[in-house]
């Protein structure tokens, strides 16, 4: 720019914005509206907010992480023992959902590795596809031939048949326990 700047050509802007004068002496219902609407619906639903929030900090739950006790399984029932079998039962659908999840799990790594890799998906993902042949032979040989509505006496009938008990004279719980 030059040095010898006209300030009658280039105005500077004034310091302070100029406050407009009022034309009128009714309040302006802009504002009015505001502070209703302020005071009648936001301040009381921010202070209930603020009140649920104090008592969620004061008692916090973590529902995500139950742990449940583990149970005898159905052949360590005693006969007429209904509540025991139902615990047993429980157990037993808790580990198959977990044995489910955890087939899920692996099979996502390997669909992720196989994504990642691409045409290389068999030299560099044979370790997860050895882990998902395992996971997914335990949980066949576990819960296959029980279909949808197995429960825990059938997997133990299976197990009987299938001849899992004595494994070289220790007793397995193979559909009882985790994979």
């Amino acid at each position: 720019m030059p040095e010898d700047t006209d300030w009658e050509v280039y105005k500077a802007p004034p310091k302070r914005t100029p406050v407009g004068e009022r034309a009128t002496s009714l309040p302006n219902p802009v504002e009015f509206f505001q502070a209703v609407f302020n005071n009648v619906i936001d301040r009381p639903v921010t202070l209930i907010r603020e009140w649920i929030e104090r008592q969620q900090n004061r008692n916090k739950f973590y529902y995500y992480h139950q742990q449940f006790r583990r149970v005898p399984d159905v052949s360590e029932c005693v006969e007429g023992d209904y509540l025991c079998f139902f615990e047993a039962e429980a157990q037993w659908r808790r580990d198959r959902m977990v044995d489910r999840e955890i087939v899920a799990i692996v099979r996502e790594r390997f669909a992720a590795c196989q994504h990642r890799e691409g045409p290389n998906q068999f030299q560099n993902c044979a370790k997860e596809m050895e882990q998902l042949l395992q996971v997914t032979k335990a949980y066949q040989d576990k819960y296959g031939d029980l279909g949808a509505h197995g429960n825990a006496r059938t997997c133990l009938m299976k197990q009987n048949t299938a001849g899992f008990i004595l494994v070289s004279g220790v007793q397995t719980r193979y559909c009882m326990g985790q994979l």
